[in-house]
């Protein structure tokens, strides 16, 4: 039985995702400001985390910053709730980590297929990695998620960790950021591709010296060499 956390200020909407998530045969965790979502995500490590943008306390986009940045937390996925219709809303929470977005008002039958098509997403793209693949100065582990560089392990957010698998399990072929949005992400966005920048710019920063494997190709895509 899969564990979803809520993260929502308002307390009818919570009940009622609450209802039918239960109805569904989930487990649910309930929080209504961003400060107590933090710090449930980190006492129970919950399957899927559901954030509510606008919150009291710390805002969604900080929670879904710092549960990123945390290594305890950073594999948990986490489908953002916006009220907010606009573009930059739903790029900056792809942008920092976010697996998916719902912008409000949604019915209960979209949210719960969402939540299962990002639960068996994270299930199948974990479970079909071959479990080591090795350069000269970089190793990527599949089985614990663990990147070393020089044998020195490497903390990264499950997103920047399937980005670099991805990337190097085609190591010398052209890959485009679409198709990286639909293998890695696991959604079609008619939205600029620089989500797909940023994480690429923040995996170089910490691989350090092993970042010069990703080579950006202008106009088209990268590659791993």
């Amino acid at each position: 039985m899969s564990t979803i956390l809520i993260i929502e200020d308002e307390k009818d909407i919570v009940e009622a995702i609450e209802y039918n998530l239960k109805n569904d045969q989930f487990k649910v965790l309930k929080a209504y400001d961003g400060k107590a979502g933090l710090k449930t995500a980190l006492n129970k490590l919950p399957n899927l985390i559901l954030l509510d943008l606008m919150l009291p306390e710390i805002d969604g986009i900080s929670v879904c910053k710092q549960l990123k940045g945390n290594p305890k937390t950073s594999f948990i996925p986490i489908i953002m709730l916006t009220a907010k219709t606009g573009e930059i809303d739903k790029v900056l929470g792809l942008e920092l980590g976010a697996d998916d977005y719902i912008t409000k008002p949604f019915s209960m039958r979209e949210l719960i297929a969402r939540i299962k098509t990002v639960l068996k997403r994270c299930a199948l793209t974990s479970d079909s990695l071959e479990p080591v693949l090795k350069f000269a100065d970089l190793e990527i582990d599949s089985s614990g998620h663990v990147v070393k560089v020089s044998g020195k392990q490497i903390g990264l957010t499950a997103k920047e960790f399937f980005l670099l698998y991805y990337l190097a399990q085609k190591e010398g072929k052209v890959v485009t950021r679409e198709e990286l949005l639909d293998k890695v992400w696991g959604i079609e966005v008619a939205i600029e591709t620089r989500t797909v920048d940023v994480h690429v710019k923040r995996l170089r920063e910490k691989l350090k010296k092993a970042g010069k494997h990703i080579i950006t190709l202008h106009g088209v895509g990268y590659k791993f060499v």
